[in-house]
């Protein structure tokens, strides 16, 4: 399955350092929203594109593989993190993987970064927000609405290197011939709704154009948060359509309390409450990345 792709990232107009990383390189596209502020949610993160980008250059990658990433990713901040020192990040993508002859999407995600999927003129939300809200939604105990403005709407259930080994959902899907991915950080769907965002996917034929607009759309509504986009389509592929399977989901405890980031509103573990967000102050935003496009 050949892939065409691009990507943005910006700092936002609040935040001093951008803690997002991502990583646009079949077959593996992710974001890792890190946590802990400055000199630990960015290497955090830096962590976890590091560690997934060794799946770069090949045809595909195996569920086996994508959880190794995972592990070594928990492993490595824990190791980091020493003598107080508190970090994680979230990660969710997608990898190119091939499953009974066909191509297929392995979609993966910890935390409340998010997959999209863009396909027949629709889009929809194919990763769950592990995140205190989500499970309130799921109980009915808020509407979508309300969570947008919930007071924990940022406290996560599950997020790498902060607590327990790492328990990422997967959800396998057949790759449509006009199927167009987003993978985002919790910067983005905080400052746009979902038909927002279907606007851009559905009006912007480039991936790379596509994926800067869309952080700069979240930067004039405000850019409260870090904010990383990247949008995938495919190129070509004559996958078989069978039935999407999900893998279930548990929630494991998390760890100690990240101060700095509830004082900005930033994603944190399940331990904290969060604080409202600072007012935003407008900065220059940074060049989004070029678009690419995989030779195979």
């Amino acid at each position: 399955m050949r892939t065409s792709w691009g990507s943005a990232t910006d700092r936002g107009r609040v935040r001093e350092v951008n803690e997002d990383a991502l990583l646009a390189y079949p077959p593996v596209f992710l974001v890792a929203d890190g946590m802990g502020g400055h000199d630990a949610g960015d290497l955090a993160s830096r962590i976890a594109v590091e560690e997934f980008a060794q799946l770069a250059g090949q045809s595909s990658a195996s569920s086996d593989d994508v959880h190794a990433c995972f592990s070594r990713t928990s492993t490595r901040i824990r190791t980091e993190f020493t003598g107080g020192r508190q970090g994680g990040t979230t990660v969710a993508g997608v990898a190119v993987t091939e499953h009974d002859g066909g191509w297929y999407w392995l979609v993966f995600n910890v935390g409340d970064s998010r997959v999209y999927r863009w396909s027949e003129g629709a889009l929809t939300q194919v990763s769950v927000d592990h995140s205190v809200v989500q499970e309130l939604l799921e109980s009915g105990e808020i509407t979508p609405t309300a969570a947008r403005k919930h007071p924990e709407r940022h406290v996560l259930t599950r997020a790498l290197g902060t607590g327990e080994p790492p328990e990422p959902d997967y959800w396998l899907l057949p790759a449509g011939a006009d199927d167009r991915l987003l993978i985002c950080t919790d910067g983005l769907t905080r400052e746009l709704a979902d038909d927002e965002i279907a606007h851009v996917l559905a009006s912007v034929d480039d991936p790379q154009e596509a994926s800067a607009r869309l952080v700069q759309d979240a930067l004039d509504r405000g850019g409260r948060d870090n904010v990383s986009a990247v949008v995938v389509d495919v190129a070509s592929t004559t996958t078989p359509e069978p039935t999407p399977t999900t893998l279930p989901r548990s929630a494991p405890d998390l760890g100690p309390h990240l101060w700095d980031e509830m004082l900005n509103g930033a994603t944190v573990p399940r331990s904290a409450v969060p604080a409202p967000a600072d007012t935003p102050t407008p900065v220059p935003p940074a060049a989004p990345a070029e678009a690419q496009e995989d030779p195979a």
